[in-house]
């Protein structure tokens, strides 16, 4: 870190953290601050991020980088992990990652990395993907049950939906058809097969239910 700093140029700040620990709105507050309080939108992020943790940092950017001031990001990533931000309803990397990407940001594959860019060659491939966030087109009604929803799900993505649900709720007066009913659900579909716009309707059909 000491010889990082003394060889970082006069406009480069450098700063040593845990990014999931991060205030994001207060640390993009103060890089605005010492950027001559430049526009919010301004501020970007570029990473070649730690592949044990990149999903939950990534986790993390989604659901705050807009109220950070953060317009985009360009990061690179284990190959398999890139797959998860990318996917489509009904493939085999759909999953939570997938979901919550596509909820707030245009997500994009820009390059695939060979293990023979590095030295030494790591034992894994990777790719570079672009994030730009922007607000959801349909936010859910609650963001948070949506959140959960979708993480339980997709533990039992191959089972019928109507069956899933039953796990997710187990209270006597809980009928898993009657939501998917409501929502507009093929109750033998499967989780892994809902895209975004119908798992927002399941959720809010939840949200609106009586505790």
């Amino acid at each position: 870190m000491r010889r990082l700093k003394a060889g970082a140029p006069a406009n480069v700040e450098i700063r040593h953290a845990d990014f999931l620990q991060l205030d994001l709105r207060e640390t993009t507050a103060s890089l605005r601050r010492g950027a001559g309080g430049r526009a919010a939108n301004s501020l970007r992020v570029v990473g070649n991020l730690p592949y044990g943790i990149s999903a939950p940092i990534l986790l993390r950017l989604l659901r705050h980088a807009l109220a950070a001031g953060i317009r985009d990001a360009v990061v690179m990533l284990q190959r398999e992990v890139a797959e998860r931000v990318v996917a489509g309803a009904g493939s085999r990397a759909y999953g939570p990652l997938a979901v919550m990407s596509a909820l707030h940001a245009d997500t994009r594959w820009m390059l695939d990395v060979p293990p023979g860019a590095f030295r030494p060659a790591p034992r894994v491939r990777s790719a570079v993907v672009s994030l730009n966030f922007r607000d959801p087109v349909r936010a859910p009604v609650d963001a948070a049950g949506f959140e959960l929803l979708v993480r339980r799900l997709f533990t039992r993505r191959r089972k019928q939906v109507v069956n899933a649900l039953a796990a997710f709720n187990s209270s006597p007066g809980f009928d898993p058809l009657s939501v998917c009913r409501a929502a507009g659900l093929c109750p033998t579909r499967r989780p892994g097969a809902l895209d975004l716009p119908e798992l927002i309707d399941l959720s809010d059909v939840l949200a609106a239910m009586p505790d």
